[in-house]
């Protein structure tokens, strides 16, 4: 991580590697990595066929946005809806929501929180490996 005043630049290398038989995430802007509280901002890859669960965050807004491949992303318990790179998708605090990857790729997204905090909850998965930057 480089820091210029108040300010850092991180990239994967700098932060834990949060792994799910789903996929792994990077938080790259987090309180314990840069002590931002207003948002927080992760990559995530989802392997071929994998996704993340109907699920809500019920303090916090969220933005994903698909840098590479399709997904379908189920939004407000609706039918889900094919989403793919360049999509931008919003979800407003409390809303249910998830994210599969039906492909025979893994497909890379972006997350964002607002305000940071509600990403902390990955950490508490029972399944959840945590490697820390010292051992990637």
């Amino acid at each position: 991580m480089r820091t210029i005043g108040s300010c850092h630049i991180t990239t994967t290398n700098d932060t834990d590697k949060i792994e799910f038989d789903w996929g792994v995430i990077h938080l790259l802007c987090e309180e314990p990595v840069t002590g931002g509280k207003t948002m927080s901002f992760g990559s995530v890859v989802l392997q071929a066929g994998q996704g993340h669960i109907r699920h809500n965050h019920p303090t916090a807004d969220e933005i994903i946005y698909v840098v590479s491949g399709e997904a379908d992303q189920m939004l407000d318990d609706e039918e889900p809806v094919r989403v793919k790179a360049g999509d931008c998708i919003w979800i407003p605090q409390g809303v249910y929501h998830s994210t599969i990857n039906r492909s025979d790729e893994p497909i890379h997204l972006i997350v964002v929180y607002a305000p940071a905090g509600a990403e902390q909850v990955l950490r508490e998965d029972p399944t959840v490996k945590i490697t820390s930057p010292s051992n990637q």
